[in-house]
């Protein structure tokens, strides 16, 4: 029990020091907390779990079991367990990962807003005080850009004209190039806080579109506090990534092809833009409740 605790202790530090986001350092000291209460619970007779590769494979299908059956762990918990004990194992104690088979995880459309949130959120993005924030809300919702490359962005990857606008995404994930066409509204707001950037801001040396009151570019951070910002004033909880999301699921459900839709979201694979046709909770739920027969 000592020798296990006294892994557990030297883990913690280390993993504050791993580059990994504050969600996923929390999640996976979480699991692997509760990895070691269930090794000093229930004492392995096959050999030490934390020294021998074979009795880690045991230890681990055992908690898999143990999450599923006494837990009731859903599916992408149960695997989240599994990569922080990957992650534990294999970098931490240099034992390899476990040999365990990750749970087969249901095929859904990612989450998006329903329509009347989505009103609400639109709503709450006008009522924003600044034109900044109302133009950041707007993107991101209207052109799916993912929240690193809209603060990559700089004035001159925006390209606005009466009838038709165009932001550039020069560096996307896996640093590939796309052109994504404004709507009259994205169209509308970043024309507003340009011209309200051009008298805050005269004169200055800096490039980015979106800047801090400072006058820096803004950050990850500060972008996303601006989306959660609306949000709540919506009564939403929701990220950058929702809106996403969301903005994929209008174009696949509105019947756009699946090749443009890939090439606006900057896909690399058509299987990952397919996810957006599959069928949401609240579809399944709709579906079965228009079973109802009269009788």
């Amino acid at each position: 029990m000592a020798h296990i605790n006294s892994v557990l202790e030297g883990y913690l530090p280390w993993l504050n020091r791993q580059p990994f986001s504050p969600n996923t350092r929390i999640a996976y000291r979480r699991w692997v907390e509760q990895f070691v209460r269930y090794l000093n619970a229930y004492p392995a007779v096959y050999g030490d779990p934390l020294g021998e590769s074979s009795a880690r494979d045991y230890a681990v299908r055992d908690f898999k079991s143990h999450l599923k059956t006494i837990h009731h762990a859903k599916p992408a918990s149960v695997n989240l367990a599994l990569a922080a004990l990957d992650h534990f194992y294999a970098r931490y104690l240099q034992m390899g990962s476990p040999q365990v088979e990750r749970e087969e995880l249901p095929n859904q459309a990612p989450r998006a807003l329903s329509p009347e949130e989505q009103r609400r959120f639109l709503r709450a993005v006008e009522r924003q005080p600044n034109t900044r924030d109302q133009a950041i809300g707007t993107l991101l919702f209207y052109t799916a850009l993912r929240i690193s490359e809209c603060v990559q962005l700089n004035v001159d990857d925006v390209m606005i004209s009466e009838r038709k606008g165009q932001v550039t995404v020069r560096m996307g994930k896996g640093n590939r190039y796309r052109e994504v066409p404004l709507n009259a509204s994205v169209r509308s707001s970043l024309q507003a806080w340009l011209d309200d950037r051009h008298i805050q801001f005269p004169g200055t040396a800096e490039s980015a579109l979106f800047l801090t009151r400072r006058g820096n570019r803004c950050s990850i951070r500060s972008v996303d506090l601006v989306i959660r910002k609306i949000a709540q004033d919506a009564g939403l909880t929701l990220s950058a990534h929702t809106l996403r999301h969301t903005c994929l699921t209008n174009l696949v459900r509105n019947g756009h092809d699946l090749v443009m839709v890939a090439e606006l979201a900057g896909h690399k694979r058509l299987d990952t833009t397919r996810r957006y046709s599959l069928p949401s909770d609240e579809d399944r739920a709709m579906a079965m409740e228009g079973l109802k027969m009269e009788v």
